[in-house]
């Protein structure tokens, strides 16, 4: 067993060349692969996204794209490819390509979230928590914590504050990996570097994400045949609450469905939900309440279906939050004990129940799809679990139906539409 734990810490070589250039018509775009000298030795990535596949990571460094005149992100706009040592303060048992993607992913949400002080936790490449708040970032982190303190588990951090003591000292008393933030106080980093495992990234380049939300970058997919798919990548159209779309539809008869219009707080949810979703696996919905995320659905492949698994996680989540305040235990922990202790059965029946009948948490809170609902049938689940609000591409056949199914809840439900779909494959 000791030989296979090896296999995580071990670097794999790099047979990646220095540079690498890119030619799409008459622009050539260069790019130099990132290496770090840590503990005097000469490193890249430690591997990529598995210990038996080596990797690299390559910088954008001259020249900039522009095709059908929209120019792209260029050089000036490097974050995780322009990491240098400096900004690689702690280097643990040093990144791999799963470390830098999953921050990486934190700046593509971070980037829309830039009026108030935020926090995103991913794993997996999925945002598994995220918050945004007036109330300061300890406040943000530990929302986007304790919205899924069970996948958080081993995840990244990824905030767009100076790191302060009081969040150091929430994130050290979990497990985290990875923690990324334009800067740190010093009593922070005394904190954070107690955990000698955990990679500690400065990236001063948080500070202005938000003036290349304009600018796309070249999204290059790979294909197992050896060939690549090129695209433009998502640009948010939803940068403020006024820029959703009414929600209507009408029949083939001619009969014309519009929907309420948001509150101020749910289009405030709303438009959080909606950034946040745009770091999800598609095919996906996020449930949010009070700036912080209560339930993410990832990765579906049909839209009840993934209504049905993000409301069992929320269910699930609940009811673990509830089992560690009470119990200082995880819900399987709990689970697992209480087949032998009346005591703890007792205690996990009535977490149960009183998760049943809070529904999980759910009541109050927005829902936001990534894709338009083809039926009523997923709205109509969410509105049962108590949902106020909705955010929805829009472009169904059946709009009608879907907008009718809001209008028909008591009270009626909000919905809008964002006039764009925000899959990502």
């Amino acid at each position: 067993m000791s030989d296979l734990k090896k296999m995580y810490t071990t670097m794999q070589g790099d047979p990646f060349p220095q540079d690498m250039t890119i030619t799409l018509g008459g622009q050539t775009l260069t790019f130099k692969k990132r290496t770090w000298t840590i503990d005097g030795e000469v490193k890249g990535l430690r591997y990529g996204e598995n210990p038996d596949q080596p990797a690299a990571v390559y910088q954008l460094v001259d020249n900039a794209l522009e095709l059908d005149g929209v120019t792209f992100r260029g050089p000036e706009r490097g974050m995780v490819s322009a990491l240098t040592e400096e900004h690689l303060i702690q280097s643990g048992k040093h990144p791999g390509k799963t470390n830098l993607t999953d921050v990486d992913n934190g700046l593509n949400i971070l980037q829309y979230l830039s009026a108030k002080p935020a926090a995103v936790i991913l794993k997996h490449n999925n945002p598994c928590g995220a918050a945004w708040t007036n109330e300061g970032l300890a406040v943000a982190f530990e929302r986007a914590n304790l919205s899924d303190r069970i996948a958080a588990f081993g995840g990244a951090i990824v905030v767009n504050r100076t790191m302060d003591k009081a969040t150091a000292e929430l994130i050290v008393a979990n497990y985290f990996e990875v923690v990324a933030a334009p800067d740190y106080e010093p009593a922070a980093l005394d904190i954070l570097k107690t955990k000698k495992n955990l990679r500690i990234i400065a990236i001063p380049g948080i500070n202005r994400l938000a003036e290349g939300i304009a600018e796309p970058f070249l999204d290059v997919k790979s294909l197992s045949d050896g060939g690549m798919v090129l695209q433009f990548s998502f640009r948010n159209r939803i940068l403020s609450a006024a820029d959703f779309l009414p929600a209507q539809g009408s029949t083939k008869d001619g009969a014309a469905f519009i929907a309420r219009a948001p509150s101020s707080q749910e289009a405030d949810d709303l438009l959080f939900a909606w950034a946040v979703e745009a770091g999800v696996t598609s095919n996906s919905v996020i449930f949010a309440r009070n700036g912080a995320t209560v339930g993410i659905g990832t990765g579906e492949q049909d839209r009840v279906g993934v209504v049905e698994l993000t409301i069992h996680k929320a269910y699930t989540k609940y009811a673990d939050l509830l089992a560690f305040t009470r119990h200082k235990l995880s819900i399987h922990e709990l689970r697992e004990k209480a087949a032998a202790d009346p005591a703890l059965a007792t205690a996990l029946a009535d977490i149960e129940a009183q998760t049943k009948a809070d529904r999980g948490g759910l009541p109050g809170s927005v829902l936001v799809s990534d894709g338009f609902f083809p039926f009523r049938d997923g709205v109509d689940l969410a509105i049962a679990q108590g949902v106020i609000a909705i955010a929805q591409p829009g472009g169904s056949i059946r709009d009608w139906e879907v907008v009718q199914a809001v209008n028909e809840a008591t009270p009626q439900v909000a919905m809008v539409f964002t006039g764009q779909r925000s899959f990502r494959h």
